[in-house]
């Protein structure tokens, strides 16, 4: 099973800078508590200049967690304790977040915490767990945009560095 696939929605995204390359943005899904609780943030008045948009906020959740020293066992503690007892077929939305953080949960996707014997977590619940994370430690939301400027900073620099194809 396929666990994220790059988006192919042009107008969400901005062209690929480099010839052949992969997008830089990849789709995953989000439980619905937590995408209403994002939408909300998207939608605030602290949510200007620039709007930062869906791959913004998701990423910086996942940032936000994973500048903790033990990521891996909040995001786990999480799966294991609050999102296992919601509903298996509860709706998710789709939508995107950037490379860069989506590789910090597929490798956690691999980790030997996401196998036998321990329950298997997809994509879609380890993205879930790290915006609900970031909910609890700051309800306002103002931590994830400081992240989302942060790390739309990290991608210009990290895009001006790299040498052209």
């Amino acid at each position: 099973m396929v666990t994220a696939t790059p988006t192919t929605h042009q107008h969400d995204i901005a062209p690929p800078s480099r010839g052949n390359d992969l997008q830089d943005v990849i789709e995953t899904r989000l439980w619905l508590e937590e995408h209403d609780w994002l939408y909300g943030l998207l939608r605030s008045q602290g949510n200007i200049s620039p709007t930062f948009r869906f791959p913004d906020l998701i990423s910086s959740c996942v940032s936000l967690v994973f500048t903790h020293q033990d990521a891996s066992a909040r995001i786990f503690q999480f799966l294991w304790t609050e999102l296992v007892l919601r509903a298996p077929l509860t709706a998710r939305r789709r939508e995107s977040m950037w490379r860069q953080q989506y590789q910090l949960l597929l490798d956690l996707q691999r980790s030997p915490a996401n196998r036998h014997p321990n329950p298997k977590f997809q994509l879609d619940q380890l993205t879930t767990a790290c915006v609900a994370l970031c909910r609890a430690w700051d309800e306002s939301g103002a931590d994830i945009l400081r992240q989302a400027r942060h790390n739309m900073a990290t991608r210009a620099h990290h895009e001006r560095k790299s040498p052209p194809r």
